[in-house]
């Protein structure tokens, strides 16, 4: 085959090609390198800083990032299944601002299942199990045809400790006047006076929001009531890589976290771990949900 009087070389035909064929490839993946963070850095900016839904639970937009999780050798009264590791949370989401109320319970779940006394609607919901926060976040997600769930327990510690790496987000040093903890006993003379002064009953939690946000705005992060998560309990001794072993076992206790009204101050600790069986209801248990972002 003859083209413009020269012979037609059909193998250096083929490498002009591919080699054209490669460069756009590689000129494809720089491209996505270069501008996949910038596009989903303006897909974060887009969404509402907060919003409040249909059933009046506020929220507050949480940004991806990285910190350390579990508390130091030298924290005061730090337990052993604390280990300090990297994790990186790797999409941004939505936490309530609070714990969820009684007003907020019975707008979703049947009216039977709490009484609801006059001025209660602030109140955060207690004695309610594992399984039933799972079916409040089942039926919220039906009704607005959105995704909410319990947080993970490393996504409810990165709120709680909200930048900080002390072992409350307001500093080493419990404080009652920045959280509600301590009514057990009157040992804690000084939180008692402090719940009094505020006008508040001795045997039970405060009404959200009684007491100072954390730094990203979240209310009672430490304190006031225990708080499910999504994990069951696990020793959670990290992985080089920062993921946590046995994500998937089924176990017979789930996590809860940020102490409360009834525990001494060093339970509320940003990385202080409970458990209990999931079936459990307890006075002084509630929980805080999750709104993950749409894709």
């Amino acid at each position: 085959m003859i083209v413009h009087g020269k012979g037609f070389n059909f193998m250096e035909f083929f490498l002009q090609k591919h080699m054209i064929f490669q460069r756009k490839i590689f000129i494809g993946l720089i491209s996505i390198i270069l501008f996949a963070p910038v596009l989903q850095t303006d897909d974060i900016c887009a969404l509402e800083a907060s919003f409040v839904n249909e059933v009046g639970m506020e929220f507050i937009l949480v940004h991806p990032g990285g910190y350390i999780m579990g508390s130091p050798v030298d924290e005061p009264f730090r337990s052993r299944n604390e280990p300090q590791h990297r994790v990186e949370i790797k999409k941004a989401f939505y936490m309530q601002a609070t714990e969820v109320t009684l007003k907020q319970w019975h707008s979703i779940m049947p009216k039977k299942s709490f009484i609801l006394r006059k001025g209660a609607d602030d109140m955060p919901v207690t004695r309610v199990s594992y399984y039933n926060c799972r079916r409040f976040v089942g039926k919220l997600s039906r009704r607005t045809n959105q995704t909410y769930r319990l947080p993970t327990e490393e996504e409810w510690e990165y709120v709680c400790r909200a930048g900080t790496t002390t072992a409350y987000s307001f500093g080493d040093t419990v404080d009652c006047t920045k959280a509600m903890f301590g009514n057990n006993s009157l040992k804690c003379t000084d939180c008692i006076e402090e719940s009094r002064s505020r006008g508040l009953e001795l045997d039970k939690p405060a009404p959200v929001k009684s007491y100072p946000p954390n730094p990203w705005g979240f209310y009672d992060m430490h304190g006031n009531v225990w708080e499910w998560v999504s994990d069951a309990y696990h020793g959670y001794l990290a992985q080089d890589d920062g993921v946590l072993p046995g994500r998937e076992r089924s176990w017979d206790t789930r996590i809860k976290r940020g102490g409360s009204w009834f525990m001494y101050g060093h339970y509320c600790r940003s990385a202080n771990r409970a458990w209990a069986h999931p079936g459990g209801k307890f006075k002084t248990t509630g929980f805080r949900v999750v709104l993950e972002v749409a894709k």
